[in-house]
């Protein structure tokens, strides 16, 4: 019994959901050092709009989560961050290139100064790329930025032990890693990590971000994944808390959620065509 390959198309969505939801933990987990230096008693937004207007290219969108953030410093200056997932599987030569033509993309339409920060999901140990620049007649133009590195985590069992939703995410990632080919072994991390997120006392919206991730993630054959719901909807019935057993997730299993993202998708290049 194999487990089914997860596409990298889908992962932009759920990685999105939670980073746009759980902000700050994710500057806590992630980059704490740039987390001590936002006055987070202010609020934050999210940029899309303005996001889109410079990152335009779709095929890269499919490997890929970002988000542009707009934040107060601790000195009372608003900052804008710009953070990059980076999801795909194996290193890309264009990746630090990518981070620097984005930064400087965002620098030139808005003229205000960008920190790029970014987090690679995959699982090579020497591929750390975290500058871009050149050198030209004296001329140089160079960006460094700050990298978290999933495989650096690697102690699932700690991670679990911490309350910020993002080592959730983050053991999740491992546990995945770990169980690769051993379906019976990921039913039961995966089961773990659900019955982790109901004792946590987070609130309906973050359970179901949260289990988006490690839903996505942890795939499972049919038969077991059959037996994760059956016990999901025990564990909802002693907690009282029937979050995840919802119509989202039967929409999901009938194979509905598919037709949702292309009408989404329909419906936003319809809107373009009219804009």
């Amino acid at each position: 019994m194999t487990a089914p390959q997860t596409s990298t198309d889908a992962y932009d969505s759920p990685w999105k959901d939670i980073l746009e939801h759980a902000f700050p933990e994710f500057m806590a987990f992630y980059f704490p050092d740039a987390h001590t230096r936002i006055d987070w008693t202010q609020s934050h937004q999210f940029k899309n709009t303005e996001l889109r207007q410079v990152v335009r290219d779709a095929q890269l969108g499919k490997r890929f989560a970002d988000a542009l953030v707009q934040v107060t410093l601790t000195d009372g200056h608003e900052n804008w961050i710009y953070v990059h997932i980076e999801v795909q599987g194996q290193r890309d030569n264009d990746f630090a290139r990518r981070m620097f033509t984005y930064n400087y993309r965002l620098f030139d339409r808005y003229a205000r100064p960008i920190a790029s920060l970014a987090v690679l999901a995959d699982e090579d140990e020497a591929w750390r790329p975290d500058h871009y620049g050149f050198e030209i007649l004296g001329c140089r133009h160079l960006l460094e930025f700050p990298v978290a590195k999933l495989i650096d985590y690697d102690h699932a069992e700690s991670l679990e032990a911490d309350p910020n939703p993002f080592a959730l995410v983050t053991s999740a990632h491992l546990r995945t890693r770990q169980t690769k080919g051993d379906p019976e072994a990921r039913y039961r991390a995966k089961l773990g990590l659900v019955r982790l997120l109901y004792r946590r006392g987070w609130d309906r919206q973050r359970i179901l971000d949260l289990f988006a991730v490690v839903d996505w993630m942890m795939r499972l054959p049919n038969e077991l994944e059959q037996q994760l719901w059956q016990t999901i909807e025990t564990i909802e019935g002693e907690t009282k808390m029937p979050y995840v057993t919802s119509v989202e997730r039967l929409a999901i299993q009938r194979g509905l959620q598919q037709g949702l993202e292309k009408g989404r998708l329909e419906g936003k290049l319809e809107g373009k065509l009219e804009g």
